[in-house]
C-alpha cells in the first residue's frame, strides 16, 4: 500500500467526467489546491472543471514529481471495467500516492480504518469497526455499517447500505439503493445490482440483479 502524504499537498485529479467534478467540487470546498486535471474529454462543460488548468495525456504527469504532489483518481469504478484499476496501477509505478478524498459532510467514525485513496462521499457513514481498503468508493449517502470489510477497489453506491459485519473481497460493486443485510459475504467481483436486498453469500465474479 502507498504511504500516505501530508494532506496540504497540491493535487494533480485524474479524469475530467461526472466523477472527478464530485471530487473537485469537495476538494475545492475544503480549500485544497488543485494544480490541474489530466483528462482526454473536454471538460469545457462543466463548471467546476472548467477552471482548473488541464493535461490531455496520462504522459504530462511528469510535469509533477510525485514527492511534491498527490493525485486523486476521478474516474468512477464501473463493474467488469479495467480502466480505472489500470491508471492507479500504471500512476503507482511511477511512485504517485492517490489522496484519501472525505467529504466534510460526510462520517468516518475515528473507530473506523480508511486506507489510502479511498473516497467517502458527501453524507457517506462509515461506522465504527469498519475497514474499507485502498482505492475504493463509498458513494454519496451510503451508509457502511459497523465492522464491515470491504476489499481494494470496490465501489459503494449511492444510498447503498452495509448493514454490520458484511465482508466484501475486491473489486465488489454494491449498486444504488441496494441493501447487504448483516454477517453476508460478497466474494470478488461480484455484482449486486440497483435496488436489491440480498439477504445470501455471494460467490466470486455472481451477478445478482433485482428482478433475482
Amino acid at each position: 500500500m502507498s504511504e500516505l502524504k501530508d494532506k496540504n499537498m497540491p493535487i494533480v485529479l485524474i479524469g475530467g467526467g461526472g466523477h472527478a467534478a464530485v471530487l473537485a467540487d469537495i476538494l475545492l470546498g475544503q480549500k485544497r489546491h488543485i494544480l490541474g486535471l489530466i483528462s482526454v474529454d473536454d471538460c469545457s462543460q462543466r463548471s467546476v472543471l472548467k477552471q482548473l488548468p488541464q493535461l490531455f495525456r496520462d504522459e504530462e504527469i511528469h510535469k509533477f514529481s510525485p514527492h511534491h504532489v498527490v493525485l486523486v483518481m476521478g474516474i468512477g469504478m464501473l463493474p467488469r471495467s479495467q480502466v480505472r484499476k489500470r491508471l492507479i496501477s500504471y500512476f503507482e509505478a511511477l511512485g504517485y500516492v492517490f489522496e484519501t478524498v472525505v467529504a466534510s459532510n460526510a462520517y468516518v467514525s475515528p473507530h473506523a480504518t480508511i486506507e489510502c485513496g479511498t473516497q467517502v462521499l458527501t453524507n457517506a457513514v462509515v461506522h465504527a469497526g469498519a475497514i474499507i481498503r485502498s482505492h475504493t468508493i463509498v458513494n454519496t449517502g451510503a451508509i457502511v455499517e459497523h465492522d464491515c470489510e470491504i476489499g481494494v477497489g470496490c465501489h459503494i453506491a449511492p444510498n447503498a447500505t452495509l448493514c454490520g459485519q458484511v465482508i466484501c473481497g475486491n473489486e465488489v460493486f454494491v449498486g444504488a439503493g441496494s441493501v447487504i443485510l448483516n454477517n453476508l459475504r460478497l466474494e470478488s467481483e461480484s455484482i449486486v445490482g440497483a435496488g436489491v436486498t440480498l439477504s445470501r453469500h455471494l460467490k466470486k465474479k455472481e451477478v445478482i440483479r433485482r428482478s433475482e
